[in-house]
């Protein structure tokens, strides 16, 4: 029976990373919120809204994929609680298996993470957004960690 991984974790956390690693480890298909909304350009205040609709979009593709027998891979970060229940909820309904994938990154190594992607934005390397020190501490204070048990794989990312 096919499943569907979850990932959780911070922006700029390394989830794409991972999911490279889970791809070559096993065939899935890979549904990334974060190249959906890439393709529509700046969203400004809009973002939010649009994002949410791709993740609710994403959830019925991944459903049909699942059921059709392919392993699928979620790539975004499920950053509350709440996103994490209703998204298990969601394929239990439609007795989908799940497996929830943690990128646990230490604070010093999220910050270079950030530092990094920053300056390819600037450079014009990367079609991902800036993020300042205000988008920064929005997200810090956003982002639910995981409870223990929460999650099936934790992976850390070592300084």
């Amino acid at each position: 029976m096919a499943k569907v991984m979850l990932l959780c974790g911070k922006i700029a956390s390394g989830k794409s990373f991972y999911c490279k690693r889970l791809l070559e480890a096993s065939p899935a298909v890979l549904l990334s919120v974060d190249d959906l909304t890439s393709r529509t350009g700046d969203l400004g205040e809009l973002h939010d809204a649009v994002s949410a609709a791709a993740q609710d979009y994403l959830l019925d593709r991944a459903a049909a994929i699942a059921q059709a027998g392919v392993d699928v891979i979620l790539d975004w970060g499920f950053w509350t609680q709440e996103s994490r229940r209703a998204a298990t909820a969601f394929f239990r309904q439609r007795d989908i298996q799940t497996e929830w994938h943690y990128i646990d990154v230490p604070d010093p190594v999220w910050r270079e993470n950030i530092a990094r992607r920053n300056a390819a934005v600037l450079a014009g390397e990367d079609s991902s957004y800036y993020v300042d020190q205000g988008l920064m501490e929005k997200l810090l204070s956003l982002f639910q960690p995981p409870e223990p048990g929460e999650m099936d794989v934790v992976y850390r990312r070592e300084p």
